[in-house]
């Protein structure tokens, strides 16, 4: 496996990362024995960085991945997140970046997590009646307790990141970037680079529309979350599944499963970004592991990018309330 550094001064982690927000049930049932062996999985294939919330499943899965990771603390650089007010489910309600919340929230993970320290904590949000210098300066405090090595941010503005790092070295920002969705590539990434920021690229399957296997949305269950966002909805999913065929094209092309093409477009973007697809079963954990052996010419990069226009996927990325 690949290694890569998040951020100039940051955690060494392998190439593609493990997302687990699959593991909440969101995507469809989750088995908790098949949960912990592609966990385990994971780790024997070289995936190092684990990336994980406090609100999947209302802490269930920090709790999942603990035990996952018990006896093999020194394999993984686990990453989640703190700031997000939730349901014992997992529903969101809001956000609260106080001082005081992180450093309960920041306690309460490493008690589900089973650790003493957490390699990446991430604000979850920025809370707009906060200040993100005071949630950054929280952050640090951890830091210096010893009970977080490296901070970073998710889903923040590139004023918002400037102002963060102004006040501690961050490591990561989290943020989604795949094919489908490039806004960051504009502003946010490029200030990410200027102050050494390593870019944590989540959903970079589109969230399974990119893995060419979502072919109607009649394939997602009732309680599928999918169902909620708008690129999902009959009205909008019909033209992003065009502009995957065209992808797919490229991909038979290629002799490799378009999964791995657009993974592999994403490593390319350079040596700061690190996806993190979830998966649920170890198959689809290992084409995506392989995406790292795939190797894309410059003509091959902008064919790509051409046949997924940003301008020409549908819908809004963020789900409906």
């Amino acid at each position: 496996m690949q290694l890569r550094r998040l951020g100039s001064a940051g955690p060494v982690t392998s190439a593609i990362g493990l997302g687990t927000l699959g593991l909440t049930g969101g995507y469809g049932p989750v088995d908790r024995d098949e949960a912990v062996a592609t966990l385990w999985h994971a780790l024997d294939a070289g995936v190092t960085l684990l990336d994980t919330a406090d609100f999947y499943g209302g802490g269930a899965v920090e709790s999942l991945l603990g035990t996952a990771i018990k006896g093999r603390r020194d394999d993984v650089v686990v990453a989640t997140r703190g700031g997000a007010l939730f349901t014992p489910e997992g529903r969101p309600l809001g956000v609260d970046g106080s001082p005081q919340r992180l450093r309960a929230a920041c306690d309460a993970s490493l008690r589900r997590l089973g650790v003493d320290h957490i390699d990446l904590y991430y604000l979850a949000r920025v809370d707009p009646e906060v200040p993100v210098e005071e949630s950054t300066g929280a952050l640090a405090e951890l830091v210096a307790a010893g009970k977080v090595r490296h901070i970073g941010l998710s889903e923040v503005s590139a004023q918002e990141l400037r102002r963060a790092a102004a006040v501690h070295p961050v490591a990561a920002l989290a943020s989604e970037y795949s094919l489908f969705e490039r806004q960051i590539e504009g502003t946010v990434l490029p200030v990410a680079r200027e102050l050494g920021v390593g870019l944590v690229a989540c959903s970079p399957l589109g969230r399974g529309l990119l893995t060419g296997r979502l072919t109607s949305v009649d394939q997602l269950g009732d309680g599928d979350y999918r169902r909620n966002h708008p690129r999902f909805a009959p009205e909008h999913f019909a033209r992003n599944r065009a502009l995957v065929r065209r992808a797919e094209r490229l991909a038979a092309e290629r002799d490799v499963s378009v999964g791995r093409l657009v993974l592999a477009w994403l490593l390319a973007q350079g040596p700061d970004v690190v996806p993190i697809p979830g998966t649920r079963c170890t198959t689809n954990l290992e084409m995506n592991v392989a995406a790292t052996r795939v190797r894309l010419t410059e003509q091959e990069l902008r064919l790509l990018a051409e046949a997924i226009p940003p301008d020409a996927v549908s819908g809004d990325r963020s789900p409906r309330r």
